[in-house]
């Protein structure tokens, strides 16, 4: 169906007219190109979700392993020195977890705390007390300094939480995204970067745009 000015009034009542603005506002309020444009969003986070899905559960394992290894300890968030922010954001993911907390074992845990909390032990709040000792560690394959690997992070952390609340991405710079998860695949494992190239989907959907 061809999208007019007469027919149009379906879009705006199943997106919002907020959420369907920025679209029109791209395509000079051309309608039927900004639904294009959005259907094509769609298109493209859904190209990045297995590549997100892969770099958020390698980092968050990675990290987990050598925070064990490093406390001695399978729960080290117990004993590690986390900030305020740190420590509210583990009690969130406890909350979360079904079991009673006698009951919890460490891998229900890890696996509800958020992308945001992995990145931000990348951060310069835990430079010295988990990074230098530790969390290098994680990226073995990496040898720059930690300031420009945690922006990095961010990076993939702002493009992931706008695919996974079904924000628009159109506006990045997505072929630049999509070579920052790469690298960070690099960092923590090629084996990884290389199974995340049979499935990804990026550069093709990029081309239709």
């Amino acid at each position: 169906m061809t999208i007019t000015d007469n027919n149009a009034d379906w879009i705006s009542k199943a997106f919002s007219e907020p959420r369907f603005a920025p679209y029109l506002a791209n395509c000079d309020s051309d309608v039927a190109a900004a639904l294009r444009l959005y259907m094509w969003n769609i298109g493209i986070s859904t190209a990045f979700y297995p590549l997100l899905h892969l770099v958020e559960i390698t980092l968050r394992n990675s990290l987990h392993r050598e925070l064990g290894a490093r406390f001695g300890r399978a729960d080290w968030w117990s004993v590690a020195p986390l900030n305020e922010h740190g420590q509210r954001l583990v009690k969130q993911a406890q909350e979360k977890v079904s079991a009673p907390r006698s009951r919890q074992n460490a891998d229900d845990l890890v696996t509800e705390l958020t992308f945001g909390f992995w990145v931000g032990l990348v951060s310069k709040t835990y430079d010295r007390a988990l990074w230098v000792p530790a969390l290098h560690q994680a990226f073995p394959h990496y040898r720059g300094r930690r300031d420009a690997l945690h922006a990095e992070l961010r990076q993939v952390l702002w493009l992931r939480n706008r695919v996974m609340h079904y924000e628009p991405v159109h506006l990045r710079d997505l072929k630049a995204d999509h070579a920052t998860i790469y690298r960070l695949f690099s960092y923590m494992s090629p084996d990884v970067a290389a199974a995340a190239r049979r499935i990804d989907q990026v550069p093709h959907v990029l081309r239709l745009r």
